[in-house]
């Protein structure tokens, strides 16, 4: 047999499906961002091991906002709920950051299913109010029981106390893996939900809700999972973010750490698994870079907002699979 009817009776090698596609871009994502470890230099070493925290912040507002179409207002009750969870009983009780990690990943749970049954007895306009109301609530809390909060001034948590597993998480290199870990499972997961069953029925409900209630699906229970699931992941961000950092404070629990989650989403591309990260990652620098030579770095900030929603209103990964990869998730 020649070889040109070997190659015609070869089978043809199928093509990558969009979701094999996106699977392996995100991936590559992360491989980057562990390559890039061994090349910055000490200030963006750290900074990216924040941004790495706040994005995973942000995925888990993106699964409420971006694909569930729900919009809160009080996302800083939970990233809180997961950060004091975790460091009060490190500060008070002396525990080890392993059982402390499960308090904060508990906490959230608690406080996301709670506040999700409460809540979604409203929607709209509505939810969105409530949601900012629990969370004020919330940081009022804080700062009430400020004897062992710490209230606004916060506490520090010890680098000695820091040692997960044998880790020192204070050191620079421990502390970037450990959020980049954190990072992956937040991103992996998000994919996996937005290409399961129950995540089309939450994309579902953000098109149309109605029509997917005639359907026979449980709107409200997808829904109370969504605020879950969400809650728990920015529960497990503000854990994180204690943990690896040592600070714990009233401040994100406040107002603008509802906001800022929105405004990474928007940025990045709400509906979009790797928007969060585009848009803490741009508005960090952005305000990291203003602040270096006015005051006025928030008024930079918004002014790039207002122009991005005007010129590319899907967010700069949500433009990017419009025009160049529709596959990308």
């Amino acid at each position: 047999m020649s070889v040109s009817e070997t190659n015609a009776t070869r089978p043809a090698a199928k093509p990558l499906t969009n979701v094999k596609k996106s699977l392996y871009f995100h991936v590559g994502l992360i491989g980057v961002l562990f390559l890039l470890q061994f090349i910055l230099p000490a200030y963006h070493h750290g900074n990216l091991a924040r941004i790495m925290v706040l994005a995973s912040y942000a995925m888990g507002y993106n699964i409420l906002f971006g694909y569930t179409g729900l919009l809160s207002l009080g996302h800083a009750m939970f990233f809180a709920a997961g950060m004091y969870g975790m460091g009060l009983p490190m500060a008070h009780l002396g525990w080890t950051p392993e059982p402390a990690l499960v308090a904060g990943f508990v906490a959230g749970i608690v406080v996301s299913a709670s506040i999700g049954f409460l809540a979604l007895r409203t929607s709209g306009v509505s939810f969105m109010i409530v949601t900012l109301m629990f969370a004020q609530a919330g940081f009022l809390t804080i700062l009430y029981f400020g004897e062992w909060t710490r209230g606004d001034e916060g506490f520090v948590i010890q680098q000695a106390e820091r040692v997960m597993a044998g880790f020192d998480l204070s050191q620079p290199a421990n502390r970037y893996n450990a959020a980049l870990i954190l990072f992956s499972l937040c991103l992996i997961f998000t994919l996996k939900l937005v290409h399961s069953r129950f995540g089309r029925v939450m994309i579902a409900i953000r098109e149309n809700e109605e029509r997917t209630q005639m359907l026979g699906y449980d709107v409200h229970f997808h829904k109370w999972m969504a605020v879950i699931m969400s809650g728990t992941m920015a529960a497990l961000a503000g854990a994180a973010y204690a943990l690896l950092f040592g600070y714990a404070g009233a401040t994100f629990a406040s107002v603008q750490y509802s906001i800022f989650p929105l405004l990474w989403v928007l940025l990045g591309g709400a509906g979009t698994a790797l928007g969060p990260f585009i848009g803490t990652l741009f508005m960090f620098y952005l305000i990291d870079l203003s602040s270096s030579f006015t005051t006025a770095y928030m008024l930079i900030a918004g002014l790039a907002l207002v122009l991005l929603t005007l010129f590319l209103p899907q967010g700069l990964v949500g433009e990017l699979r419009r025009r160049v990869m529709p596959w990308l998730t």
